[in-house]
């Protein structure tokens, strides 16, 4: 009798199931193992950063183990029909120990979390402290405070970059290195690390890892281009020095007289409570010293500029107010000597300018009233401005206040000098530095220029005060200094009164008129004007100017009407009295862009507000030749003033027929529908097409022919969404 062979097949299929998922489940405890002994092991590393970053991926673990016990809290909730639900198999002793690990490594890390929280508060208020003590010149202090915050909150950055600014200043470089290492480690991309690093590698004279630190800023955020470019000018200035330096030392060591005389003139001068005319003299002699870039450096590296400045007796000489002959001479001799080590040598430039006392010293020098001392304290500076480094250094560390007053003060002077002094202050007004200053202490520099337009034409120097002036119309070319100027009555008035001496003989007077009239241009920008009567009688004279025969002026002069005349209907009536509708038709006719520019705004101006206005144009623009000129131009300013102007002229009977045989309506609704940048144009034209149809009915044919509604109203419905 056979026998059967049982083949669970089912049954084994069932236990392979099983052991298979008895298998994942381990393999996964075991991973959950590993990863949380890792992280363990990096939560007590000595890295901060290492350590914080466990931190959060232990807080990111458990946010996904609570969201999973959520999901499996739902799906054992779903199926309650069972009527023998199945024993939940007892736990064994590893899955009961993994889950009192895992609660404990949460609990952990809910209290570093809570911790951390409280730590931050305490580092931000550690950092405060420590920025308190920072400004108040207190490094010392302020790296105490920010150590105590790091020791609340090691990944901190702001922390190690402010501590590595206190140790920069203490000269500790080695030290801010580290913390800019640190703070990177933080953050990869912390510029203000890279510049300290920088600023730091630099003192140690470690150039090219400067350079790097610098540029590494730029790769970063290529927007601090002109940072960037400021500090790697400065690499290249202290590397050159140090050069320098090593080249004087090797030609001292060599015994060359030049040298040794160099250093032995110098500890002479040093001796104290000599005569006078003792140090002029040794100061002249080590003046002709100076002939190459060796001596210049070997100047400074035997504290030439200290043992000169540091002199008693050179100092009392730089001190007297009324200074007699022998004092005289010092300071002369100081200043040329200055000149003589400063040549084509930045380091002493910079060492010389940096100094305490040549902030407000070289400007008391320049406005001494001593000719002597003026001069050559003029080409020491005049010497500085010659780099863009040089005028940064004068715009960083001089007092700017005296500085302007003194170089305006030039304009006594009917000489070179007085042209000197201005392109002198011409080459720093062009600086980004002096015309921030300039708008911050526009109220204490405003008397100094009010003066210089006060000034008499006849008795200066014409090109010196025209060029001044041209300094003044760049600078008020800016909202904030403009505003500060137009609020002025003193100014305005000064500038009026200049206006009227300049009209008594315009030839001679006349690049001082120009400049004066670009002035005003910009300060008419300004609206509310000082008063009505001041921008009356600036537009009187502008119109008398009209009548001048150079191109120049005749521009400028309609800029200004053209700015003034929107102020007030009296100034417009007085204007249409003056014959300046015709003036105007003159301009558009002669051509011109920038004329015929303040021509049409100056028509649109008067059309707008007097039909006297309106009917003067049309006589003297006979079927509009020139208006329908205007509107093909590419200037949209032109186009725009001149749709206004003609859609005002518009408004007199009869005269809209006239251009029944001009392709009118096709030219203004192209501008209407066009894609023009300045809405205006888009606008006036759509005004004078309106005007125009309403004037002549057969207009509005040719418009409906054209489908020319619907192109307005989309026109209409652009310019109002944008």
């Amino acid at each position: 009798m056979g026998r059967y062979r049982l083949r669970p097949v089912t049954t084994q299929g069932f236990w392979f199931t099983m052991a298979d998922n008895q298998e994942k489940d381990l393999q996964k405890f075991l991973k959950n193992v590993d990863e949380i002994t890792t992280l363990i092991q990096e939560m007590n590393s000595d890295d901060p950063v290492v350590q914080e970053k466990a931190i959060l991926k232990t807080e990111k673990r458990l946010l996904l183990t609570e969201e999973d016990q959520e999901e499996d809290g739902c799906r054992t909730t779903l199926n309650k029909t069972m009527i023998s639900p199945p024993q939940a198999p007892a736990k064994n002793a590893d899955e009961i120990n993994s889950e009192a690990f895992l609660a404990s490594v949460e609990k952990d890390a809910k209290e570093r979390a809570k911790r951390r929280r409280e730590n931050r508060v305490l580092a931000d208020a550690l950092k405060e402290k420590g920025n308190e003590a920072f400004v108040r010149g207190n490094y010392e202090t302020a790296i105490l405070c920010y150590s105590e915050g790091l020791e609340k909150l090691k990944d901190m950055k702001v922390l190690y970059t402010n501590r590595a600014q206190a140790y920069i200043k203490l000269g500790d470089y080695q030290k801010a290195v580290v913390d800019c290492d640190w703070a990177l480690k933080c953050d990869e991309k912390c510029t203000k690390a890279y510049f300290h690093m920088g600023k730091a590698h630099l003192a140690l004279k470690n150039y090219s890892v400067s350079r790097e630190c610098f540029q590494k800023i730029l790769e970063i955020n290529p927007q601090l281009q002109t940072q960037v470019k400021g500090y790697l000018n400065q690499v290249d200035l202290r590397e050159k020095a140090d050069l320098q330096e090593k080249e004087a030392h090797e030609l001292l060591d060599s015994g060359k007289n030049t040298a040794i005389t160099t250093k032995n003139l110098l500890e002479t001068l040093s001796k104290p409570d000599q005569n006078p005319l003792f140090y002029a003299g040794g100061i002249e002699i080590l003046t002709e010293m100076m002939k190459d870039c060796t001596e210049r450096t070997l100047f400074r590296t035997h504290n030439g500029f200290s043992i000169i400045s540091g002199n008693e007796v050179i100092r009392r000489c730089f001190s007297t107010a009324g200074k007699d002959t022998v004092e005289e001479t010092v300071c002369v001799s100081v200043l040329r000597l200055w000149q003589a080590v400063c040549s084509g040598n930045e380091e002493n430039q910079r060492l010389l300018v940096t100094r305490p006392d040549s902030g407000r010293l070289l400007p008391s020098l320049l406005a001494l009233g001593v000719l002597t001392i003026q001069e050559q304290c003029l080409a020491l500076l005049l010497q500085l401005a010659q780099r863009e480094s040089g005028r940064n250094l004068i715009i960083s560390h001089l007092d700017l206040t005296r500085l302007l007053g003194a170089l305006v003060s030039f304009l006594e002077f009917s000489d070179k000098k007085a042209n000197s002094a201005m392109g002198l202050l011409t080459d720093l007004a062009l600086e980004e530095g002096f015309q921030v200053w300039f708008q911050a202490n526009l109220p204490d520099v405003l008397p100094a220029l009010t003066g210089v337009l006060k000034r008499d034409p006849k008795v200066t120097n014409p090109s010196a005060l025209s060029q001044c002036i041209a300094i003044m119309g760049n600078l008020s070319a800016e909202a904030a200094a403009r505003r500060q100027m137009s609020a002025s009555e003193e100014f305005g008035d000064a500038c009026l009164g200049l206006m009227a001496q300049c009209e008594e003989d315009a030839d001679l007077f006349r690049d001082i008129l120009y400049m004066l009239l670009g002035l005003l241009m910009n300060l008419c920008l300004q609206s509310p004007f000082v008063s009505e009567v001041w921008a009356m009688e600036v537009s009187r004279r502008c119109m008398s100017l009209l009548n001048s025969q150079d191109g120049g002026i005749l521009t400028r002069a309609a800029g200004v009407l053209s700015r003034t005349l929107s102020s007030s209907l009296k100034i417009v009536e007085e204007a249409l009295r003056a014959g300046v509708v015709k003036k105007m038709i003159k301009f558009l006719r002669a051509g011109g862009q920038t004329a015929s520019r303040y021509a049409v705004k100056t028509l649109a101006i008067c059309t707008n507000s007097y039909h006297e206005a309106r009917e003067e144009v049309i006589r003297l623009d006979k079927k509009f030749l020139v208006l329908m000129t205007l509107l093909s131009s590419e200037d949209e300013v032109l186009v725009g003033n001149a749709a206004l102007c003609l859609g005002n002229c518009m408004e007199v009977p009869q005269v809209a027929s006239t251009l029944l045989k001009t392709d009118i309506v096709q030219v203004l609704l192209k501008l209407a529908g066009g894609d023009a940048q300045k809405t205006a144009v888009q606008l006036n034209a759509g005004i004078a097409l309106g005007k125009l149809c309403t004037a002549e009915p057969r207009f509005a044919a040719q418009l409906r022919e054209l489908h020319g509604m619907e192109i307005l109203n989309s026109t209409v419905k652009h310019i109002k969404d944008s």
